[in-house]
C-alpha cells in the first residue's frame, strides 16, 4: 500500500451522496468482497455448499467504515464478513462490517459500511494501516 494511492475525501459527491462520518476518509483504489450468504458446513456424506460473495469497489474509507459501489442491493443492518484488499501485494484484511445505508446510484448502489470491532477480525490492523496512510509524515 502506498500513500500515493489515496486522497482525502471525494469532491464529486452530490449533497445526497454525502454521509455523516465523524472521521476523515480517504478516496482509495481498493476492492472488497462481501460474504452475503455463508457456506454450509459439510455434514457427513453431503458436499459442501458454497456461500455467495459480492465483489465491490471501495469508493472511500476511514478507520471506522467504508463506502462502496455494489452492482446489487445489500440488506440494511446486515452483519457481513468482508475481505478488503488495499493493494495487489498485501494480504486482504478480514473484517466484519455492518450495512448502515444502501441507496440507488444509477444502475448500481452506494453502500455505507461500519467496521465492527471483533477479536476474530483484523480491525486493529485495518485501523493501523489506514492511520499510516493518513499520516503525512
Amino acid at each position: 500500500m502506498k500513500d500515493t494511492d489515496y486522497t482525502f475525501g471525494t469532491q464529486e459527491d452530490t449533497p445526497e451522496e454525502r454521509d455523516n462520518r465523524s472521521h476523515y476518509r480517504l478516496t482509495a483504489r481498493a476492492q472488497i468482497m462481501l460474504e452475503t450468504e455463508a457456506s454450509c458446513p459439510e455434514p457427513r456424506g453431503v458436499p459442501v455448499t458454497s456461500g455467495r460473495e459480492v465483489e465491490c469497489c471501495v469508493r472511500d474509507m476511514s478507520t471506522t467504515g467504508l463506502r462502496l459501489v455494489s452492482h446489487e442491493r445489500i440488506e440494511l443492518g446486515a452483519l457481513l464478513p468482508a475481505s478488503v484488499s488495499l493493494s495487489n501485494d498485501s494480504e486482504p484484511f478480514a473484517l466484519t462490517v455492518e450495512v448502515i445505508w444502501c441507496r440507488p446510484h444509477g444502475t448500481d448502489y452506494l453502500v455505507g459500511l461500519s467496521i465492527v470491532e471483533s477479536e476474530q477480525t483484523a480491525h486493529i490492523e485495518w485501523t493501523e494501516a489506514v492511520a499510516i496512510v493518513m499520516d503525512p509524515f
